[in-house]
């Protein structure tokens, strides 16, 4: 297979999709687009199926990207251009120690995750918790992942079962050709 240029990490809540794409692409030298960006307004606000739907596949027709999520609703558009799908296909205890860990710390920080967003005792109390979804989402995340991953028509699959095999996986990835810094000036040779 050749250096992939469009790749979907996915997996459940917590278990690093976000980090892992921020990985790649400084490893690849991808440009990444955090799925959080197109899917929140300030203040917690929704942006509008549709126009996520718009938003992604405007990404998706670009020649290179990396996401890291893909949901209902358009979650079809990154499939069908992937060169790749990453899966974290962690056990649930893992991802959700992450979850639990990630959301205490931006509680702490007053971290900012996306459009000035941030994380409240409110928020992670409420019905809408991200603890909650990922004991929701855990199952049907994971199916999906095998699913795509023995579809003969879907991109490949690769799924990491363990943070020791995704790192594994990420040594053995060539490194994007170093560019030049652009904030000073070259020297002359002569």
């Amino acid at each position: 297979m050749s250096a992939p240029r469009r790749i979907l990490v996915y997996g459940v809540y917590g278990a690093g999709k976000t980090t892992l794409a921020q990985q790649l692409a400084e490893r690849l030298g991808l440009p990444w687009y955090p799925v959080d960006d197109q899917l929140w307004l300030p203040g917690w606000v929704e942006v509008p199926v549709e126009q996520q739907r718009s938003r992604i596949e405007a990404i998706c027709r670009r020649d290179t990207w990396i996401l890291d999520g893909a949901y209902h609703g358009w979650r079809d558009v990154p499939l069908a251009r992937a060169d790749l799908v990453v899966g974290l296909d962690y056990p649930r205890w893992l991802s959700f120690w992450r979850s639990l860990r990630r959301t205490l710390r931006r509680l702490v920080t007053r971290e900012v995750i996306c459009n000035g967003n941030r994380e409240s005792l409110g928020s992670v109390l409420s019905r809408d918790s991200i603890l909650l979804w990922h004991v929701g989402a855990f199952g049907r995340a994971r199916r999906r992942m095998r699913a795509w991953q023995s579809d003969p028509i879907a991109p490949p699959v690769l799924l990491f079962q363990s943070p020791a095999a995704l790192d594994a996986w990420l040594t053995g990835l060539p490194s994007a050709p170093a560019r030049p810094r652009l904030d000073r000036p070259a020297e002359n040779a002569g």
